[in-house]
């Protein structure tokens, strides 16, 4: 379905502080009138339009233009510097730049850098709004679909424009993917209220907004992620369905229990979490504090394949993230690209019936996801097992692996291990060069902010962590900072940590 498909008074999209709202009827009609006063600029299917904002309701009026437009909308990180953001907006090869008012100097400095898009139109600057008044709010005789293309966070390197091929039909006639996949699983409707805390130039809270209002449901944003904002959102709006990452739980569980406990969450129905593993004990806390609702899944921006997970198979198999079966068939392969066995350890690949996608001008990238003798299975970097029954249990990123005196260590183990400890705000465990063993195991950490930071708390953290895995996985020091480099959506952007470990 599409905005126009819904009763033209329901909210659309509110924020969360209740200052702004944005009904189906107005998303319908600007995103009509973003569409006309596109294709009048000489837009045309395939072309592209990228978007530097923060979480502006404004945000889903430029996503249905494009998706109504045949365009590929590539949403901007505003936190990466001009140059950075340069790259994206000149590499995408954006045709129209919008830019959201908090970044109006950021966006001129970006679109300089790029040496373009021609048409750039800002939303508080007042061109945004003299172009829909001058636009046509008429819906065309033809819509063709359009879709996203996002740039990878880059937390092994510069970031990748992750490319589909354009969906085939009109707009209104023809679901996307992801509500094929998502609104049966998780019961998207028009009872729905759906808590956005995380940035909407990430794919996954793009795709769930997206998929909230083709279904009829309303989008409550956050600006920005607060533990105890995100709490009393919930609260105010009866929130029914949200998503998170871990790192947003374990911010919440070190809430004092009296202000957790003074929310009323009974509301949530689906609390869907993704992009990092989540520590097991961190997740049984969650479920035994807002009950059996948490439902994960495992994919990435490049949707190359998707496992789940619902709250009643995690208890019978804590730690995984799910079976596959809906898109793609999980292979997991060895360093020979052979298949491994039930149990063993190997490189995730998904299996399709064609490529899911390709790096944007980047073809020796693309080949680099692609199984070496089966171009259509392709992955993303990660390692893990499957068991007996087909469940996906996830080690680490391939990257991240240390390898010390030739045994491969993973820090995802470590960390999860570390990140309860009640001295510990944020932990992430890198290998650092070691004359003897090629690499040694670091953890940096950083403390609670009643913890005193030295050699007391180091040797006091190592010794929690050997009472709980094996001596030779253990971090033979600990660095203290005070914070660690993550993205907005709490994904660690290690590949800089390690930088100052690695002249």
């Amino acid at each position: 379905m599409y905005p126009g498909a819904y009763d033209p008074a329901r909210p659309a999209v509110v924020t969360a502080d209740g200052g702004r709202t944005l009904t189906y009827g107005q998303l319908e009609e600007r995103s009509l009138r973003l569409a006309d006063h596109l294709r009048a600029a000489g837009l045309r299917r395939g072309d592209h339009v990228a978007l530097l904002s923060d979480n502006d309701p404004r945000v889903l009026e430029v996503f249905w233009a494009a998706l109504r437009s045949g365009l590929y909308l590539t949403a901007v990180n505003h936190h990466l510097t001009a140059e950075e953001a340069a790259y994206i907006v000149r590499d995408c090869g954006a045709r129209a730049l919008i830019v959201s008012g908090p970044l109006t100097e950021f966006g001129r400095e970006t679109r300089e850098l790029a040496s373009g898009p021609e048409l750039c139109l800002g939303f508080d600057d007042g061109s945004y709004e003299r172009a829909l008044a001058d636009a046509s709010p008429e819906p065309p005789a033809l819509q063709p679909r359009g879709t996203d293309m996002l740039y990878s966070s880059g937390t092994t390197g510069r970031p990748k424009g992750i490319k589909r091929t354009l969906p085939e039909g009109d707009v209104r006639e023809v679901p996307s993917m992801f509500q094929l996949l998502f609104q049966p699983m998780y019961g998207f409707g028009e009872d729905t209220v759906y808590l956005c805390p995380a940035p909407l130039y990430h794919a996954a809270p793009l795709v769930f907004c997206s998929v909230v209002t083709a279904t009829g449901g309303t989008v409550v944003l956050m600006n920005s992620f607060d533990a105890q904002e995100a709490l009393a959102a919930i609260e105010h709006h009866r929130v029914t369905h949200s998503q998170w990452v871990p790192t947003m739980f374990v911010r919440m569980l070190k809430l004092p229990r009296e202000v957790r406990e003074a929310y009323d969450v009974s509301s949530l129905k689906v609390a869907v979490h993704a992009a990092a593993p989540c520590p097991v004990e961190v997740k049984r806390r969650m479920m035994e504090w807002w009950g059996p609702v948490l439902y994960e899944y495992y994919s990435a921006t490049e949707a190359n394949g998707i496992t789940f997970i619902g709250p009643d198979e995690w208890l019978r198999k804590p730690g995984s993230v799910g079976r596959d079966g809906i898109l793609g068939e999980l292979r997991i392969c060895g360093e020979d690209g052979k298949v491994l066995p039930v149990g063993e350890t190997g490189t995730v690949y998904f299996e399709r019936d064609e490529l899911p996608f390709r790096y944007h001008n980047d073809d020796a990238r693309t080949r680099e996801a692609q199984h070496p003798e089966h171009p259509t299975w392709t992955t993303t970097g990660d390692i893990g097992h499957v068991d007996e029954d087909g469940y996906l249990f996830l080690t680490d990123r391939r990257a991240f692996t240390i390898i010390s005196g030739g045994v491969n260590i993973y820090p995802q183990e470590i960390e999860d291990c570390l990140t309860l400890h009640p001295k510990v705000t944020d932990v992430a465990v890198v290998g650092v060069p070691d004359a003897e063993m090629g690499e040694a195991v670091k953890a940096v950490v950083q403390p609670a902010s009643d913890a005193d930071p030295g050699p007391e708390l180091e040797r006091e953290l190592l010794d929690f962590v050997r009472e709980r895995i094996a001596h030779y996985k253990a971090p033979r020091s600990v660095d203290f900072t005070d914070a660690l480099p993550r993205t907005p959506t709490g994904k660690l952007a290690k590949s800089r940590l390690r930088k100052a470990y690695w002249p």
